[in-house]
C-alpha cells in the first residue's frame, strides 16, 4: 500500500510473560480512517498502546511518517504527530474545560494546516464550548469523551490513534463522536479505531481489520466485512 503514514509489520507486545500481539501488520494511510475490529480481549487496545509505545512493542517495522518508533518513548512518538485517545479518557478532572485543552497544546509538525483552537474544537463539539468553564469532573461520561478528543486534537496531530470511542455511550453522543471522526478526516488527519460496534465502525472506517486472540484473521474494505455474515458471526458477535 502506497502512502502510507502509519506502517506495522508482525507486531508483538506482551503484559510480562504473557504474549498478547502475534505478529499482527496493518497500514493506514494519511486521510485515511481504519477499523480494528474485535471482541473484547481480542487484543485491540494492546496494538494501539504498543504502537505509542505504551506496552513495549517488538517488530519488523513500526514506522509513522517515515520515522522509526521502535525504542522511542511516548512523548516523542507524540510529538512527532501521533494523537492517541485512551479507553479511559484520562482527562483532568480538578481543570475546566479550556484548561485541559490548554494542556493538550501543541505546536503542528505540519505546518501548512490550520491550527487547531478550542474555538476550532468548539464548532465541531458545541456542548463543550456551553460548559467552557465547567471543571472535568462535572462532564457526564459522553462530554468527557469529547473532551478527550478535543485535547488530542488540540496537538495538532497528522493521525489519531482512537480506542473504543463510542463504548458505553448514548445513542446521540455516539452520532456526535462520528461527526467528529469524519471531520477529522476531512482536515486530513488520518484514523486508526479500536471498535466492537460494528454500526459505528461502518459509518465512519473506509477500512478494517479483524483480530482475534491477538492476530489479525481478515482485512478488507468495511463495506465487505459489515456485509460478510460469516465474518460477523465468528469474530465479531457476541
Amino acid at each position: 500500500m502506497s502512502g502510507a503514514i502509519l506502517e506495522v509489520e508482525r507486531l508483538d507486545a506482551a503484559y510480562g510473560q504473557a504474549q498478547i500481539l502475534f505478529e499482527v501488520s496493518l497500514k493506514l494511510r494519511g486521510g485515511e480512517i481504519v477499523a480494528l475490529m474485535g471482541r473484547n480481549g481480542a487484543g485491540k487496545s494492546t496494538t494501539l498502546k504498543a504502537i505509542m509505545g505504551l506496552v513495549p512493542p517488538r517488530a519488523a517495522v513500526l514506522r509513522f511518517a517515515g520515522h522509526d518508533l521502535l525504542r522511542l518513548p511516548t512523548y516523542r512518538i507524540a510529538r512527532l504527530g501521533l494523537g492517541y485517545v485512551p479507553e479511559e479518557r484520562r482527562i483532568f478532572t480538578d481543570l475546566s474545560v479550556y484548561e485541559n485543552l490548554e494542556v493538550g497544546a501543541k505546536a503542528a509538525v505540519d505546518t501548512t494546516r490550520a491550527a487547531w483552537t478550542p474555538e476550532r474544537l468548539f464548532s465541531i463539539f458545541p456542548n463543550l464550548a456551553e460548559m467552557a468553564g465547567r471543571r472535568a469532573s462535572q462532564m457526564s461520561g459522553g462530554e468527557q469523551q469529547m473532551l478527550t478528543i478535543a485535547r488530542t486534537l488540540m496537538g495538532n496531530p497528522q493521525a489519531v490513534l482512537l480506542d473504543e470511542p463510542s463504548e458505553g455511550l448514548a445513542p446521540v453522543i455516539v452520532e456526535l463522536m462520528a461527526d467528529a471522526v469524519r471531520r477529522m478526516k476531512a482536515e486530513g488527519i488520518a484514523v486508526l479505531l479500536s471498535e466492537q460496534n460494528l454500526a459505528f465502525a461502518s459509518a465512519i472506517a473506509d477500512r478494517a481489520y479483524i483480530i482475534e486472540k491477538g492476530a489479525i484473521r481478515h482485512e478488507g474494505s468495511m463495506a465487505e466485512i459489515a456485509a460478510d455474515a460469516t465474518l460477523r458471526e465468528a469474530y465479531l458477535t457476541v
